[in-house]
């Protein structure tokens, strides 16, 4: 099949924009014990028409993004899921910090002295992994709950570490409420990390960038490793990749996707090709593929992962409110 016009998406960037001014407009400045962040009191609830919207917090990765300011901002913008990247939880959890990286024209024995210096923390991180109380996770768990947001998975992307690391990842996002943890699609990591997902009665859940787009690609073969693969559906850089509209893969996978990324980009031939976008200024059939989920009831958790560059007059948690009113449009 080949790409969808922007006319299978029935909302227009102006409806987007006009319906989501009067958000974006009304972010409130946070009281005192919450100061440079954003806060609501009320407990959120994206949920909407039976389907589950939520982000992954690599939305925010341009703003300070501690624990406790990835709950601020899903609390005001109303987000009630989250896809928590394993770094925001192991820094609560007080992993030794990386060293900083060195700046872009840095020398060529600046970034070997940065490399020395990595790889002793990465040692140290590997034992406090081994070594580490799941009492942080349990207290990050209760903070978020308690908000009134759940984590569904944890981005840990652990294939490379070592057989002990694995089992922590698990143990961790276990603890965390997390139903399993997602790491990128490939052959090694789905024959090795699903093997501990069955160990751990959890999921290994695999992201997509590009590949689809290879010759020869298919889902099918990641997947055959283990009944607990599960794919973590990224519809944008699929249909950016292949111009094949993303509901293809989900009515034939819907009962092995755990989870689907969602943003808009352009077509494979379009022009720009494969590019992001704000959302409503691309080709990619949102619209379709949220209705398609909220039609056939099936539990796919939809995260808006915003990737397009973020407006000067504006951030990336206005953007974010933007996204999940254009998911509420849609359905509700």
């Amino acid at each position: 099949m080949n790409h969808a016009s922007k006319s299978n998406n029935p909302l227009s960037r102006r409806k987007f924009i006009g319906s989501t001014a009067a958000v974006a407009a009304g972010i409130s400045v946070s009281p005192a014990g919450f100061a440079g962040t954003y806060f609501n009191p009320g407990k959120p609830n994206s949920m909407f028409g039976g389907v589950q919207i939520g982000a992954i917090t690599y939305s925010w990765r341009s703003m300070p993004s501690t624990a406790q300011d990835i709950l601020n901002y899903c609390v005001e913008a109303g987000i009630s899921s989250i896809e928590l990247m394993g770094n925001v939880a192991e820094e609560y959890a007080g992993i030794p910090p990386m060293p900083p990286r060195p700046a872009r024209n840095a020398t060529e024995a600046e970034q070997t002295a940065y490399q020395q210096k990595a790889d002793i923390v990465k040692e140290r991180q590997r034992e406090w992994r081994l070594s580490a109380s799941m009492k942080k996770y349990r207290e990050l768990r209760r903070l978020f709950n308690k908000a009134g947001v759940n984590i569904h998975i944890v981005k840990f992307a652990p294939a490379n570490w070592t057989s002990e690391e694995i089992d922590y990842a698990f143990n961790a996002a276990k603890i965390l409420g997390a139903k399993g943890i997602t790491n990128e699609i490939g052959h090694e990591a789905c024959s090795r990390l699903g093997k501990y997902a069955e160990k751990h009665n959890m999921y290994a859940i695999y992201h997509n960038h590009a590949q689809p787009g290879e010759p020869g690609f298919s889902f099918d073969e990641f997947l055959d490793y283990s009944p607990r693969n599960l794919l973590n559906f990224d519809v944008g850089h699929y249909f950016g990749a292949t111009g094949n509209h993303p509901n293809e893969v989900i009515e034939r996978l819907h009962n092995r996707i755990f989870s689907i990324h969602l943003k808009d980009k352009t077509a494979k031939e379009a022009n720009p090709a494969n590019t992001n976008m704000p959302w409503g200024e691309g080709d990619t059939p949102v619209a379709d593929i949220l209705q398609l989920i909220q039609k056939k009831k099936w539990p796919i958790y939809c995260d808006i992962e915003l990737e397009y560059p973020v407006p000067d007059n504006s951030d990336a948690q206005q953007e974010v409110i933007k996204c999940v009113q254009y998911c509420k449009n849609i359905l509700v």
